[in-house]
């Protein structure tokens, strides 16, 4: 039997929205950017990415919970987003492999969330209104006292998060056979993106966010690989001082969504910040060097600006977003560095985009040969 959620809950919005509904995970109040992903699967790997941390997520989806938990399915230590907003959440799971329910994983991590809303009305209108701060609570429904809490949610523009996500020490992950060594600058990356290095043979070295370039060059790697993150690009300045550092070397460089805002940056490119932001596996791009398109998953908030990558001399735009014409990867012209703003490691899938890391394996193997 399904398990009933009885608690009332309620979410407020900035603009002052209100909806009512049931709890779900543990019990108490959380704020955060709220927004949503259009993804159909995958509700683990969406929790657990660091990207997300900072951000209340409202699911397209109607039916969360309902295949359960398991440990393979994780892309941090943690679950990283700060409160989840769904149709229907299930306490019962279906899939035999599952090592628990989602309600009692949600628990365990201390996440706050409410259900049993129209999601569809919600989405439609922050799809309108955009991306903008709420809280939920499952403890109070005084508003006032909601609309206090909520004023003192950071807004998500200027807000460097890298720094809360990112290892506290650095670590290794080996092939049985090491083929390249590959430095890893941690903004907050997804386990999947190390899975995909060392399954081509690279050496991968994870390094905190804060680094010094010097301490990552005496490891004498062959490349750098810029991981994702969360907050805003504009605000993560010491990753963009590593970054240029590491062009000066002239060794391959490979981004994934804010290491390729990072990249962008190094070369002068400024960033803004979405109406709404591209969250889901579902996005349409297009490779502009071989007219292919490819399905994505994404997940940022944040993205680069065309107009200045047109008319930049050392920069040119590579793929861009059939949806709604954004760039969505850059290569220099006279370096060995490019990167795309989606996720090509992409867990659970589509896996349309994984050759970009045999692209960075081209780029190593080239540097070797030189």
């Amino acid at each position: 039997m399904k398990k009933q959620i009885s608690t009332e809950a309620i979410l407020l919005l900035e603009d002052g929205t209100v909806y009512k509904g049931k709890s779900l995970g543990r019990i108490g109040t959380s704020g955060g950017e709220l927004c949503f992903n259009t993804g159909m699967t995958g509700y683990q790997e969406i929790f657990t990415d660091p990207s997300y941390f900072g951000q209340m997520v409202v699911t397209t989806v109607s039916h969360v919970g309902n295949y359960g938990v398991q440990h393979q399915e994780v892309e941090s230590d943690r679950v990283q987003i700060s409160g989840l907003v769904c149709k229907d959440f299930s306490s019962h799971f279906s899939r035999k492999t599952a090592e628990g329910s989602l309600q009692d994983y949600f628990e365990k991590a201390g996440v706050v969330g409410i259900c049993e809303i129209d999601t569809r009305a919600l989405v439609r209108h922050i799809r309108d209104k955009g991306a903008m701060n709420a809280i939920v609570s499952s403890e109070t429904t005084d508003l006032e006292e909601l609309r206090k809490k909520l004023a003192e949610v950071p807004s998500m523009a200027g807000l460097e998060l890298s720094s809360k996500v990112s290892t506290p020490r650095i670590y290794q992950h080996s092939p049985e056979e090491v083929k390249y060594k590959v430095a890893v600058l941690d903004l907050g990356v997804k386990q999947n993106s190390l899975k995909n290095l060392v399954a081509r043979g690279c050496e991968v070295k994870v390094f905190p966010y804060d680094t010094p370039f010097e301490e990552m060059e005496q490891w004498n790697p062959d490349g750098y690989f810029i991981s994702n993150g969360p907050g805003d690009p504009a605000a993560t300045t010491i990753a963009v001082k590593s970054v240029k550092q590491m062009l000066a070397k002239q060794k391959p460089l490979f981004g994934i969504c804010m290491g390729h805002q990072m990249l962008a940056q190094a070369n002068g490119i400024a960033t803004y910040k979405m109406h709404n932001g591209h969250r889901g596996l579902n996005h349409p791009v297009k490779n502009l060097r071989t007219g292919r398109s490819e399905i994505t998953s994404q997940n940022h908030g944040f993205v680069v600006d065309a107009e200045q990558l047109r008319n930049h001399p050392e920069v040119e735009i590579t793929h861009i977003n059939l949806n709604d014409n954004t760039v969505e990867g850059i290569r220099m012209k006279s370096k060995p560095a490019f990167s795309v703003q989606y996720h090509p490691e992409s867990s659970p899938g589509p896996h349309d985009s994984e050759y970009l890391f045999d692209d960075f394996i081209a780029l190593l193997e080239q540097s070797k040969i030189k």
